[in-house]
């Protein structure tokens, strides 16, 4: 019989939100991985998380629609954790920021919000979508751009004299990856003229705004095939004018810009550098002091979350955060492409089964799960350091298969959180009615795959796990 975990605490397994318990390892008589498991079998859907009523403009509101990202959950369910777990000028962290949605709402609530990600392109993303500009003051640069752009291709191109010199220098990259993904020269050099003019711009929130938009265009003024996430070529794709496709997606963010000015507090708008920190950095290094934060709310990377450095590439290229795709892959959490290997043991008996049967099929795949499940516990024992006495995590996780053995993400994240001293508050099973993340995968592999070549749709349900320490 399905419940939902209220009921099955009740029900049955009352000790595992017992706060007084430290350690589960000092339980002999608990068979913690069973327990696990049948919790998780057990455990009904619970439909109030869904969302399925939102339309794309109300998850697409403020600035959360600056950007396109793999993964990223809905502004929604980032708010109602928030407003559940946390009270307003509390710590609110996200250790795996991705785009920045929860630093967005957190933001909005009136909470401090501290955000860090191993990734450049998301703490660019994230700058951008954090910080309202007075919208009048944006308007008058974003007009002032496209009068330069636009003189500047007239005298250029057109060989016409403009009113006034216009001072650019378009950015030429030589990179053959680049030459790669944009392969007519016309079009790489209305980019570079773009980049180049962004440049310019001194004011940083207003540069890091455009450069989100730079960043936004890129896939469409590209042979990037458009219904693909993984990186596919199109070499018949109609590619999009990289002016057209500018001017129309900065003049989208502007009114993003300027709801966001509006609905953000004063207070917090007024000592923004108070109530906001966003890092590049390893979320197993985190920039707080212990004992300071009251909710941690994050997606985390899925074991194969290196492909999210083949998402980003394009931008990874343009805005010269890397000339080599490997390397850049390479600090992702989980990564195959890592040099180092880690000896520490995994602190989860479901974890060390997963790892077993994945041997058998593929050594290269074992080596990467067991990597991944080994920093995602160092993750959660940093998170445990900076979470202060009663703070709680909200960590969204969903289930998947590489080479048909099934990877019980959710299941291993709990049993060494357990173990690491957190209790369980509550785990939440929602359906993901329309996540951006690929929807289908390839059983085989379990990597990304398009519509066509998928036999089985990826993560129909996730969890959020409610834990909290101590």
């Amino acid at each position: 019989m399905s419940m939902l975990f209220d009921d099955i605490v009740k029900k049955k397994y009352s000790c595992l939100s017992n706060s007084k318990i430290k350690n589960y390892q000092t339980f002999k008589d608990i068979n913690l991985k069973e327990e696990i498991l049948e919790i998780f079998n057990t455990l009904a859907e619970d439909s109030s998380w869904s969302f399925e009523n939102l339309s794309r403009k109300e998850t697409s509101y403020v600035s959360h629609g600056y950007h396109r990202y793999p993964a990223k959950f809905i502004p929604q369910l980032a708010k109602r954790c928030i407003l559940s777990y946390s009270k307003e000028n509390e710590i609110v962290c996200d250790p795996f920021m991705g785009c920045g949605t929860s630093l967005v709402e957190a933001l909005v609530s009136e909470r401090k919000a501290i955000g860090v990600d191993i990734n450049p392109v998301a703490w660019l993303i994230t700058m951008a979508k954090t910080t309202p500009i007075e919208p009048i003051r944006l308007k008058r640069e974003v007009n002032s751009f496209l009068s330069d752009i636009y003189s500047y291709k007239s005298l250029k191109y057109n060989k016409t004299k403009p009113l006034i010199q216009i001072d650019i220098k378009p950015v030429t990259l030589e990179n053959e990856r680049i030459k790669y993904w944009f392969p007519q020269e016309d079009i790489r050099k209305d980019l570079g003229l773009i980049l180049g003019r962004i440049n310019k711009i001194e004011d940083e929130n207003i540069k890091n705004f455009f450069l989100c938009a730079f960043s936004q265009i890129l896939k469409n003024c590209s042979v990037w095939l458009m219904k693909s996430i993984k990186p596919t070529r199109d070499l018949k794709k109609k590619i999009v004018s990289p002016f057209q496709s500018f001017r129309k997606h900065i003049n989208y963010m502007m009114k993003g810009n300027e709801e966001l000015y509006r609905i953000m507090p004063k207070k917090v708008k007024e000592n923004l550098k108070q109530f906001l920190i966003i890092e590049k950095g390893d979320a197993r290094k985190l920039p707080i002091d212990s004992n300071t934060v009251s909710l941690i709310v994050t997606s985390p990377p899925y074991v194969t979350s290196y492909e999210y450095a083949d998402l980003h590439q394009l931008t990874a290229l343009w805005l010269q955060y890397t000339d080599d795709i490997t390397d850049f892959r390479e600090g992702f959490i989980g990564s195959i492409y890592k040099r180092d290997f880690l000896q520490d043991k995994i602190k989860s008996d479901i974890a060390e089964d997963i790892i077993i049967q994945l041997e058998k099929k593929s050594k290269r795949l074992s080596l990467a799960v067991n990597k991944y499940f080994l920093e995602m516990q160092q993750c959660f024992k940093e998170m445990f350091r900076v979470l202060k006495e009663g703070g709680k995590t909200c960590i969204v996780i969903g289930n998947t298969e590489l080479k048909k053995v099934k990877i019980l993400n959710a299941e291993v994240f709990v049993e060494i959180m357990l173990n690491l001293g957190y209790t369980v508050h509550k785990i939440i099973k929602r359906r993901i009615p329309s996540k951006i993340l690929p929807s289908t995968r390839d059983s085989k592999t379990g990597r990304f795959t398009s519509n066509l070549k998928s036999d089985r749709v990826s993560y129909p349900y996730e969890y959020i796990l409610v834990m909290e320490k101590p």
